[in-house]
């Protein structure tokens, strides 16, 4: 196995995940198969339990782990289905070893940082590297490992040991240390900083890994006395140090490294280069062309409880885009948060109320993601409410559909106290409940996880007509609450239509307004399959709706055009 990691330096934030994985995408285009691990030094054992502000969104994958936003960057820019174990946190890494400590596993040594956590390390790299992700037999070429945080934190100390090791024990042409860092402008002076980068390098070395190449960060070009001062002090040949500046569209990444043989450094260093072919990026270069060239926009009002940080829907924004580039439009999200859409702002804050108002009634379209707890539900009802009253396209996922589901039967039923036992306990009437595939009491890892099959009721449904499958789709989820199967008849009968259901046939999975251009809940999270080249069918189905294009579209493709 031939690995290649990828270290931060000077600040958090940098974009080591993109670099990462257009690297990947880089030695996947050379025709090398790809894997990669995601190295997250916090003592969480996964990312489920931690709050999108603090961490960004939660990325659920097909086996049900809940993991960094980074691992869904791997899957779409990759092509792949990654494992929870591609996720190693110092908490999995420390549950281990004090659980074969328990067990007498150490037969009565004194259990240390080192050796015990390092080789426990050591051997979870080795052995999820060999899990084959791409769909075929065998473990893939390259594993493209990604440390998270920054070098010098002490929280990953243990990892950068492990690692050094590793590098020592595999040998030098089966590993390739990639450092990213900053080259900061200051504003006074003009001029391109290496100090800082320097001095990360100094710690990377004092810590005995000596990178390879060097990933420069910066708002415009490197000039060429900059890369000579980083190679000169740096210890890293010329030709090796790499500049990521910003660009219009990160699908510019893989392209902007190819453009600097990035490819055939790491080829080199890991003597690869007898058998990878020249990189093939036809498709990416096409795919960063049409979206700079994209002129035609769609306004999306995207209304939830974290639109603070844009990050807590990142496979959301994503599958936007996927969708809007397949529609020749550039998307043009008006993020509302939910709670300025209730009554209460009309009076504490009259203008973010207005503006919000005004957002939701300019859009083409509307989207409300997923999200727990019962901050900002009113005004999520108040946003389906509105769309569903003025045809206006709707796709409700997980909360979102339950949302469809409360005001559906608050407004049509008269049921005026209807709500989910999530948000009151205590309602008369509860049309989304709580089903047990978990426990009320423990948090992580007790949700209705990972990709489940729904099976579509009838063929002749939107949904199905968009999967371009008349029995069943695969989806990934990520929910505790499931609507009600005791008022499914009474809201049939009122016109919402229950069209995907789980195998049992309880649990309801798509719903659906016949009467509406387009009106769709789901309970599952269709944003993360969708990939670039392969939009997921649903945001495809509301972006064609906001644009009075779906009948056609679905006509075209039931003749098989």
């Amino acid at each position: 196995m031939k690995y290649v990691l990828i270290t931060g330096g000077v600040v958090s934030g940098l974009g080591k995940g993109v670099t990462a994985s257009s690297i990947g995408v880089g030695l996947q285009a050379c025709g090398l198969r790809v894997t990669s691990i995601k190295i997250d030094p916090y003592l969480n054992t996964d990312a489920g339990t931690m709050s999108p502000f603090e961490h960004g969104e939660v990325f659920v994958l097909d086996d049900g782990g809940e993991v960094d936003l980074d691992l869904g960057n791997y899957e779409r820019f990759l092509d792949v289905t990654l494992t929870k174990d591609n996720n190693v946190t110092t908490g999995k890494i420390y549950q281990s070893v004090l659980d074969k400590e328990r067990k007498g596993d150490y037969l009565g040594k004194t259990v240390q940082v080192v050796p015990h956590i390092t080789d426990a390390i050591k051997d979870r790299i080795e052995a999820v590297a060999l899990i084959p992700v791409d769909g075929k037999e065998g473990p893939a070429d390259v594993c493209v490992i990604e440390l998270g945080g920054t070098v010098g934190d002490i929280e990953s100390m243990p990892f950068i040991e492990a690692l050094r090791q590793l590098s020592f024990s595999v040998g030098k042409d089966n590993f390739c240390l990639i450092h990213v860092s900053l080259i900061p402008v200051l504003g006074v002076v003009g001029e391109q900083k290496t100090k800082p980068t320097q001095h990360s390098v100094r710690e990377l070395r004092a810590l005995g890994l000596t990178p390879h190449l060097l990933a420069c960060r910066s708002a415009q070009p490197l000039l060429d006395n900059t890369k000579m001062k980083l190679s000169q002090f740096c210890h890293v040949e010329a030709a090796n140090i790499l500049n990521i500046h910003d660009v219009p569209n990160i699908w510019h990444i893989p392209l902007l490294l190819r453009n600097q043989n990035a490819h055939h450094s790491i080829l080199k260093q890991l003597n690869l280069l007898s058998i990878a072919t020249p990189p093939d990026l036809e498709a990416w270069s096409r795919r960063a062309e049409t979206f700079d060239n994209l002129t035609d926009s769609v306004r999306i009002a995207m209304v939830g409880k974290y639109v603070g940080l844009t990050d807590s829907y990142l496979s959301v924004v994503k599958a936007l885009l996927h969708a809007c580039i397949a529609c020749s439009l550039k998307p043009s999200i008006d993020w509302i948060a939910a709670s300025d859409l209730e009554d209460d702002p009309a009076q504490s804050a009259p203008e973010a109320y207005a503006a919000a108002w005004k957002s939701l009634r300019n859009a083409e379209c509307v989207l409300v993601p997923g999200g727990f707890g019962d901050r900002g539900v009113s005004g999520m009802v108040l946003a389906a409410k509105y769309a569903r009253e003025n045809n206006v396209p709707y796709l409700g996922i997980c909360l979102g559909m339950q949302i469809s589901v409360i005001e559906y039967a608050r407004s049509v039923l008269g049921l005026e106290k209807a709500n989910s036992n999530e948000f009151d306990d205590k309602t008369p009437d509860p049309v989304v409940i709580f089903m047990p595939e978990g426990s009320r009491t423990h948090m992580g890892s007790t949700m209705r996880l990972g990709s489940r099959r729904t099976l579509f009721q009838t063929p002749d449904c939107v949904t199905s007509k968009l999967y371009c499958n008349p029995y069943y789709v695969d989806e990934r989820h990520r929910h505790r609450y499931e609507v009600n199967p005791d008022v499914i008849g009474v809201l049939e009968e009122a016109g919402l239509k229950f069209v995907g259901k789980d195998e049992t046939g309880k649990r309801m999975e798509v719903l659906e307004l016949p009467s509406h251009p387009f009106y769709v809940g789901v309970q599952f999270h269709p944003e993360f399959k969708s990939r670039p080249g392969k939009p997921s069918a649903l945001f495809l189905g509301l972006i064609l709706a906001a644009r009075g294009k779906l009948e056609a579209y679905l006509t075209r493709h039931q003749n098989g055009s």
